[in-house]
């Protein structure tokens, strides 16, 4: 089964879109068009992986103007529909042939669907899996690719599946299970639907924030930054409503002050329900 690139996407960008988001990666200018790897790594340097418009209960939504909006307009963050749907949107329309691709969480202890990626020139292309992957990987098995400091690979499975494995400071983690066929837009509305509204998930009832660089991954979950160095050190430091502004623009989330305001409000319900 073969999709329509347009068909996988959905929708398409303006040049004035892309040129706004090549500028807010830090790409922008008279040089060549920048290749798939410099443009991974430029994304995830610059746009956070955030869930702050899910807690606060006022996420508008993954369509692709909003996503831009958000993204790129107003330079925030987002998770990974939001993420991938930009990105495969910027490839389509600078040439490359994109294929929207599901995943199930930690498929191993029967995580679900809600996983967004995409292959790209038979690559794996995840820019919105947290603070983990950094450059394509080539869908080819067992090869290993070092992601800022951390090896991953991919594993082939008889019935055509990709299973993404990577190092931990533990030992290895299958960290999703990759459906080989093509999605379709409504799959990512589906499991976005689920990911910021039921009770059930990770994303609903607590902070999460994270950032990738070269040799170090900062991740906040509910009241800890977990600053992992490629090296193996790991430091915690907790986080508290006074403080969770300043954190969040540590790591690249700028809020206004009415996001600010209504954050350190949820943060507050949060304490009185420890």
């Amino acid at each position: 089964m073969t999709l329509d690139v347009q068909t996988a996407v959905s929708a398409a960008l303006s040049d004035a879109d892309v040129t706004a988001y090549l500028e807010r990666i830090g790409l922008s200018g008279p040089s060549a068009p920048p290749t798939l790897p410099e443009l991974t790594r430029a994304h995830v340097a610059a746009i956070p992986f955030e869930n702050v418009d899910v807690v606060l209960g006022r996420h508008r939504g993954i369509a692709l103007d909003v996503v831009v909006d958000k993204l790129v307009r107003r330079r925030r963050g987002g998770y990974c529909y939001e993420h991938a749907r930009l990105f495969a949107a910027v490839l389509t329309h600078l040439g490359y042939r994109v294929r929207t691709v599901i995943a199930r969480v930690q498929a191993d202890r029967g995580g679900p669907r809600t996983h967004r990626a995409l292959v790209v020139d038979d690559h794996l292309v995840d820019v919105g899996f947290g603070a983990s992957m950094h450059v394509p990987m080539p869908l080819r098995d067992g090869v290993v690719v070092d992601q800022a400091g951390w090896d991953h690979r991919l594993e082939r499975e008889d019935d055509g599946h990709w299973t993404l494995v990577r190092r931990t400071l533990t030992g290895e983690e299958r960290a999703y299970r990759m459906d080989p066929q093509p999605s379709l837009p409504v799959d990512d509305e589906v499991a976005h639907h689920y990911t910021s509204t039921h009770p059930s998930s990770p994303f609903t009832g607590q902070l999460v924030v994270m950032r990738l660089a070269p040799g170090v991954s900062r991740r906040l979950v509910r009241r800890t930054l977990i600053t992992e160095h490629a090296d193996g050190r790991v430091e915690e430091l907790p986080v508290t409503g006074e403080d969770v502004v300043d954190v969040l623009a540590s790591l690249d989330v700028e809020l206004d002050d009415e996001e600010s305001a209504a954050l350190r409000a949820w943060w507050s319900t949060q304490d009185r329900d420890r």
